[in-house]
């Protein structure tokens, strides 16, 4: 074979050998990146999954938590006699927390009720405001049950506390004789009682706060 056909043929072989290792690193850079797709698929699929799982815990935990909620004021409601209405912005209570006549202190018989309503409002209502209002027969004048609604607002606020209410804010108002339960009762008349009373309102504007309506 001359020297011109050895170098023909020489050339030839490297550039065969030149293709095939090129289609060799194609086919490797190919399959390495198809299974780093894989891979990032199935990390991000997994990251997925993990995700969802997730908020189907954190549903399931405020499915639960609302339905302990709705038990928990329903025996408000059924226990102690409270009314609970939902407002825009949080509830009221209106429990059957009631006062002598010209009397500011808390009675033993409503003690039970405001220790449970404790028990509520630190459970679920973390970081609201608590408004305690108070109330006065129409016995006495506007200024004088103004005054008396303040410190049995202030009473009932100062045993909240002493019960251990906590992560809230809590103010009281003296509403007077205003809003009566049974108009015009007053001193022994039938009624009187339930005009001489608190009403409590917890704006649920705290991060942990929760609410439900009670049908």
């Amino acid at each position: 074979m001359s020297s011109l056909l050895k170098l023909s043929a020489a050339a030839l072989a490297a550039v065969a050998l030149s293709a095939c290792a090129t289609k060799g690193f194609v086919r490797n850079t190919v399959d390495t990146g198809l299974t780093t797709e894989r891979a990032a698929r199935t990390d991000g699929d997994n990251a997925l999954q993990t995700d969802i799982n997730g908020v189907k815990g954190e549903v399931a935990t405020l499915k639960n938590d609302v339905a302990a909620l709705r038990r928990d004021l329903t025996a408000l409601r059924t226990e102690f006699g409270a009314k609970i209405t939902a407002m825009e912005n949080g509830m009221k209570f209106a429990f059957p927390v009631t006062f002598a006549f010209d009397d500011d202190a808390v009675r033993d018989d409503d003690r039970p009720g405001l220790d449970r309503f404790v028990s509520v409002v630190n459970k679920y209502y973390g970081g609201s405001l608590l408004t305690v209002e108070g109330f006065a027969d129409p016995a006495g004048s506007p200024r004088y049950n103004e005054a008396l609604s303040k410190r049995r607002a202030e009473s009932v606020a100062s045993y909240l506390t002493q019960a251990g209410v906590q992560g809230i804010s809590m103010r009281t108002v003296g509403m007077g004789s205003t809003r009566q339960v049974v108009q015009g009762a007053e001193r022994d008349e039938p009624g009187a009682q339930a005009n001489r009373r608190v009403v409590f309102v917890i704006e649920t504007k705290g991060p942990d706060a929760m609410t439900a309506a009670i049908q």
